[in-house]
């Protein structure tokens, strides 16, 4: 029998783990919904959730050697895995201050092993390929995840009613499985070379570009999230979907969407930046400000479907270009950055969306385009001074040319 390679032993494990995610997170809003919790109540606990979860990953980064990742991991899944046991039996109580306390953790948790995983996988392996994979893996089990929770969610099965208790108790399956897995694995020791002071200061947050690009990734998330941070709730309290439909729209969008991200890499993605930026996010803000001026279920339900399909679109162009500016040595420094970033922006636009929800579903595309105003301007800057950069660049290396032309004569 063939052995399977260490690297390969982390990407089931993450298999096991994004099956859980999509199958437990795609119904945690409703499962709060069902305890009693308020639109607002909701919100609020994803938001201080995924801000914990920026803590978390940050002191990571900074305190946890490589060698001591999988130990912190797998430490990680076992917590989550008796957090969701406590869920489980909270379901129905009136301990509102607990069950806040657990599904917040329960996010910060689950933002932590997603982040840890890549890492990981560099002390056995480092590739594009093995990236790739990594990402791979964690969309197709979290959509598998998804695929199963719309299948069964309302159905008698054995005699058992699956609702959003029992998904969660089978999601806690899939976890124990993978802590099994992790806990079986044994990874090499990690050489590791001293790391760098300030490394980020001086290599990331002293470059201009790099640091409003940052600025752009937090106020993009923040606009992303003000409009959909509320996505199942939005479904089945607005447009009046039941929780299975809900779950099989956003499975068979998000599909969609990553077959029109690969077609946009490979066919459709225009030399022109201008011209992207203003295809992947002017049409989405044109249809934001249609849907809060309109006031109607179908414009919004058509903004919201086009913003979903076109999230994965034009990535090349709109992020490729910056992360791409780093070597290969900032890479993983910035990778966690980045999306430390991302998930500020999620908490506060999540908050937002909570606020604005409770006033009308029109006020978070109102808001949202709002938000995108700043980040469609800063798009436009960011390529602006790239332009500039790039000139400056091919005229160095032409004067260079010219001295050694002048040297030769």
């Amino acid at each position: 029998m063939k052995k399977i390679k260490s690297e390969n032993k982390i990407l089931i494990m993450l298999a096991l783990f994004s099956i859980s995610i999509g199958l437990w997170s795609n119904f945690r809003q409703l499962w709060l919904q069902d305890n009693n919790f308020s639109v607002m109540q909701i919100s609020k606990i994803i938001s201080v959730g995924t801000f914990i979860s920026v803590i978390g990953i940050a002191l990571i980064g900074r305190y946890v050697k490589l060698n001591k990742l999988k130990k912190t991991l797998t430490i990680t899944l076992i917590i989550k895995y008796i957090n969701m046991l406590l869920l489980y039996y909270l379901n129905g109580t009136a301990k509102v201050g607990l069950i806040k306390l657990s599904v917040a953790m329960d996010i910060v948790f689950e933002y932590i092993v997603i982040t840890g995983v890549y890492p990981l996988i560099t002390t056995i392996a480092k590739s594009d390929a093995i990236y790739s994979k990594r990402k791979l893996t964690e969309y197709l089990f979290r959509d598998i995840g998804i695929l199963f929770g719309g299948i069964f969610i309302g159905k008698n099965i054995a005699g058992i009613f699956v609702d959003y208790n029992f998904c969660l108790i089978i999601s806690n399956i899939f976890l124990l499985i993978s802590i099994t897995n992790i806990v079986n694995m044994k990874i090499k020791r990690v050489v590791e070379k001293k790391r760098a002071k300030h490394l980020m200061s001086r290599y990331i947050l002293r470059d201009k570009i790099m640091t409003l690009y940052l600025l752009y990734v937090f106020i993009g998330s923040t606009a992303m999230s003000t409009a959909l941070g509320l996505k199942m709730l939005t479904l089945t309290n607005y447009f009046s979907f039941s929780d299975s439909v809900a779950t099989n729209y956003l499975l068979i969008v998000g599909l969609v969407a990553d077959v029109i991200g690969i077609l946009a890499l490979r066919f459709l993605t225009p030399k022109n930046d201008y011209l992207t930026i203003t295809i992947k996010f002017g049409i989405r803000f044109i249809g934001y400000v249609i849907a809060f001026i309109s006031d109607n279920w179908i414009i919004t339900l058509i903004a919201m479907t086009w913003s979903l399909l076109i999230s994965t679109a034009y990535e090349n162009v709109c992020d490729g270009v910056y992360i791409n500016r780093l070597g290969s040595e900032h890479q993983l420094s910035f990778a966690n950055m980045r999306y430390i970033t991302k998930l500020l922006g999620d908490a506060i636009g999540v908050f937002f969306c909570g606020m604005m929800y409770e006033i009308g579903l029109k006020y978070t595309f109102g808001l949202s385009a709002i938000f995108m105003i700043l980040q469609i301007g800063l798009a436009y800057y960011l390529i602006y001074l790239r332009r500039i950069e790039k000139r400056k660049i091919i005229k160095k290396v032409q004067y260079r040319k010219d001295r050694v032309g002048e040297g030769l004569k």
